[in-house]
């Protein structure tokens, strides 16, 4: 009796460790995702100095593994990414956004900000809404 409730307990306190770190992982598969999406949008930032070269219909030329949708469009899995282009100031297309929806149900943000005086760099965030007109919310340094 002594044996099975000692195993029980193990049991109890595996379980929800093991849930968790499926949680996280699946977390970290659409963060992969965002990242690799950043680079491809990166990428094509270089040849013309705009996000403009950056959408949804530009980037699966740079990474095919990924699903882009339009920024609008809410992101329905980890490897499918919305992203939008967006202004600094009026038509320089110097904003990139993204989100993608992980597995866990949590959607996650990434902009990147080409330009700007005090407002350059890359930004991360997660919120309610899965699309990269969305992911303008992202403000913060890291996930």
């Amino acid at each position: 009796m002594v044996v099975v409730l000692i195993i029980a307990i193990l049991i109890a306190i595996a379980i929800p460790q093991f849930l968790g770190a499926r949680e996280r992982a699946e977390d970290r598969a659409a963060q992969s995702s965002l990242r690799n999406a950043l680079t491809a949008a990166k990428t094509a930032y270089t040849d013309s100095q705009s996000y403009g070269v950056a959408t949804d219909t530009d980037l699966p030329a740079i990474e095919p593994s990924l699903t882009y949708v339009a920024g609008g469009t809410a992101s329905t899995g980890f490897k499918e990414v919305s992203v939008n282009v967006a202004n600094v100031s009026g038509t320089d297309q110097q904003i990139w956004e993204a989100a993608a929806l992980s597995k866990s149900g949590k959607c996650w943000y990434i902009k990147d900000v080409a330009t700007g005086v005090g407002t350059a760099g890359t930004f991360y965030g997660t919120g309610a809404t899965c699309t990269g007109v969305a992911a303008n919310a992202a403000a913060g340094p890291s996930w």
